[in-house]
């Protein structure tokens, strides 16, 4: 029987203008995609998330981010720095070059996806001058354009909870594992990015996953929303998979759905995908699951 146990979840949450690109002259563009239908679509990268996850690992759970240093002329882990040092290092994995002797790696155990718009951008604008500034000491302002789309985005965490404290020869205690999954997970929770003197919430509105006997992001890509909606999502393909059989069981049985109440007209009928409850309760129960597997004692 496959004892190992891995958590997935897809999230949605709205927020605005999350990444941005090289741009041109004075614009700044969003990092975006186009599909064959001819829309254009914005994303937040997996990297730009991975960072605002670091950053709030480490202000709200010290996470220590000394472990960086430049050798071999590259920007890198320290050589002597171990995922005992380094939550980021255990979740994220590392590559650690080194001259003629090729290059130390461990692959990331927490997987994410680029948080991708569910709405297409509509080449909106935004005009920006510095004429504060520039009234200050009677000078002509400087210009600026930025492309801006507020929308709902989703992307996919998949975690494998047995690569958790473990690299190697070094192996973490069952009680650490599991506080650094925790930790991770009231991340997520709380999750905002900090972009351009503006804080967006990427708390989710809508969360749907759960604890699963193999590392797969069931949910990735079967997000959408109605044509023509801009909140109701598409039940069909996330119905079709939750009924998918997995070692003889049903995706559904072990899928749990979190949302926040009165924002999706078509919340009503979620239930047909699986059991429905808050966001928080969505957390609670992975939070179990976790302390479940790891075998470890709440403090």
């Amino acid at each position: 029987m496959n004892k190992n146990k891995s958590i997935t979840f897809t999230a949605i949450f709205k927020a605005g203008s999350l990444n941005y690109g090289e741009g041109t002259a004075n614009i700044s563009e969003l990092k975006k995609y186009h599909r064959g239908t001819g829309d254009i679509y914005s994303f937040a990268s997996r990297q730009s998330i991975r960072y605002d996850i670091v950053r709030l690992g480490n202000e709200l759970f010290d996470w220590n981010l000394n472990v960086v240093d430049k050798s071999q002329g590259v920007i890198q882990f320290k050589a002597d720095a171990t995922i005992r040092d380094s939550v980021e290092m255990d979740l994220f994995g590392y590559m650690k070059t080194r001259a003629k002797e090729g290059a130390d790696k461990r692959s990331a155990v927490v997987r994410l996806s680029h948080a991708f718009s569910l709405e297409p951008y509509r080449s909106d604008l935004e005009f920006l001058n510095n004429m504060g500034l520039a009234n200050r000491i009677g000078e002509n302002a400087n210009l600026a354009t930025i492309e801006q789309h507020t929308s709902l985005y989703a992307y996919t965490v998949t975690i494998d909870l047995k690569k958790i404290g473990v690299d190697g020869e070094i192996e973490l205690d069952q009680q650490q594992k599991t506080e650094r999954v925790l930790q991770f997970l009231q991340i997520t929770k709380f999750l905002n990015r900090e972009i351009r003197g503006r804080q967006e919430n990427l708390s989710p509105l809508f969360i749907i996953g759960g604890i699963y006997p193999i590392a797969n992001p069931f949910f990735l890509g079967r997000v959408s929303l109605k044509d023509g909606t801009v909140n109701n999502l598409n039940l069909p393909e996330l119905i079709d998979t939750t009924h998918l059989s997995l070692f003889g069981n049903s995706v559904k049985d072990q899928t749990k759905i979190g949302v926040v109440s009165g924002y999706f007209e078509n919340e009503n009928e979620f239930s047909q995908i699986a059991d429905k409850g808050s966001v928080d309760d969505f957390y609670r129960f992975l939070e179990e699951e976790v302390y479940a597997f790891y075998g470890a004692e709440r403090e």
